[in-house]
């Protein structure tokens, strides 16, 4: 099953007001509007743009993109067949569906907001099998917007891996938004050609008593910007997020999440492991910008952040900012922690003592300290497809 996106409209209403650079003094300040001229176009300086390189941005921040090009999306069930228990269709911007899972925070995501004609919605009715949702970029050249919303019915379960693949500039935004007592199971990965932009927002909205499972998984592009936010609508809501990372040499990939705990009795772990290597003159960065807000009605809250970065060569930077916010002492517990290092001499002292040549000792730490993330995917062929990419990324520098 295969759609077509493509087209400008007209924006939506929004707010008006202007938006500043000064830095928030709380995550509760966060800007958000669907209307693309009420933020102001980002010059570099600004906290949510410091760390990204706008004049790789394809013109996605200031209106010069012309978004010319077509996003094609397919969705696929078990061995390619149509997926049982999902419907889906293509919607317009007026769908009283469309704007559940949240509102944007940047200008590009307001753009992508802003000009997409015709969603893809997908409604998970008790899936029996896992579903496949790819979305090819436009092509080398060209730019686009698209949106796309994943739903799913109360007390249902489903599993569902979303791909980017493809050349071209995207700017995108993805709704997730799971009904009460439901549970989602979802791997992201992007594996896109050496050329692609990815400037995406994705829009977590969890329900009462609902269980998301989120692993994302980076691995190509020139430059790749996710933001997700993860809401709580009920008590009971459990939200993971993990994700890996691996940048060679100059690749630019930036994960922004905020988990906003905002009622009582929610759950939220976020892990992310990024490993960067770069030959001289081209280096590779990596950005992880991890914010837990705890509202003061959000009362029993239990919360942990961690991001661990692996430093393959010289020439690679990876920055990390960690923020853990707290407006109330009953909570169950809260925490995070980061760290940036270099390989593990001991480790490495260790399996060359037995004989192993360091090459592939090096290899081995690597795929040790993806592990963890990977274990997460329960899908034997599509863990096994990521394991073999990281081994054709690690076999580019020799590591």
């Amino acid at each position: 099953m295969t759609t077509e996106v493509a087209g400008l409209a007209p924006e939506l209403a929004g707010a008006k007001e202007g938006q500043g650079s000064k830095p928030l003094a709380s995550a509760k300040e966060r800007f958000t509007a669907y209307d693309v001229d009420a933020f102001e176009v980002p010059g570099g300086r600004e906290e949510n743009w410091r760390f990204t390189p706008l004049r790789r941005l394809r013109g996605l921040h200031d209106g010069s993109a012309a978004l010319d090009g077509k996003v094609a999306f397919s969705v696929e069930g078990v061995d390619g067949a149509d997926p049982v228990g999902v419907t889906v269709e293509t919607v317009g911007r007026d769908d009283p569906r469309i704007g559940e899972g949240g509102v944007p925070a940047d200008r590009v995501a307001a753009t992508a907001w802003s000009a997409f004609r015709e969603g893809t919605l997908v409604t998970l009715d008790g899936t029996p099998g896992p579903v496949t949702v790819t979305v090819t970029g436009p092509g080398e050249g060209s730019t686009a917007v698209s949106h796309l919303q994943l739903r799913t019915t109360p007390h249902t379960e489903a599993t569902v891996v979303l791909t980017y693949r493809g050349s071209g500039a995207l700017a995108d935004n993805v709704e997730v938004v799971l009904a009460d007592a439901s549970r989602l199971t979802l791997v992201v990965t992007g594996e896109w050609a050496d050329d692609a932009v990815h400037v995406g927002a994705q829009h977590l909205s969890i329900g009462r008593d609902a269980v998301l499972r989120a692993t994302s998984v980076a691995l190509g592009g020139d430059l790749v910007r996710i933001s997700p936010t993860v809401k709580y609508r009920g008590p009971g809501g459990d939200a993971e997020l993990a994700g890996l990372g691996f940048a060679d040499a100059g690749q630019h990939l930036e994960q922004r999440l905020l988990v906003d705990h905002a009622v009582p009795n929610c759950t939220s772990n976020v892990i992310y492991k990024n490993a960067l290597q770069s030959v001289k003159g081209s280096s590779a960065h990596t950005v992880w910008i991890g914010d837990v807000l705890i509202r003061a009605a959000a009362e029993n809250t239990q919360t942990f952040e961690l991001n661990r970065n692996l430093v393959l060569t010289e020439h690679a930077r990876a920055d990390s900012v960690p923020n853990l916010e707290i407006e109330t002492g009953e909570i169950a517990g809260a925490g995070h922690a980061s760290a940036t290092g270099r390989f593990d001499d001991e480790q490495l002292f260790y399996l060359q003592s037995r004989g192993i040549p360091e090459a592939v000792a090096r290899r081995l730490v690597v795929r040790g300290f993806f592990g963890e993330i990977l274990s997460r995917i329960t899908l034997p062929e599509l863990r096994e497809r990521l394991e073999a990419a990281i081994e054709t990324e690690l076999a580019v520098t020799g590591v």
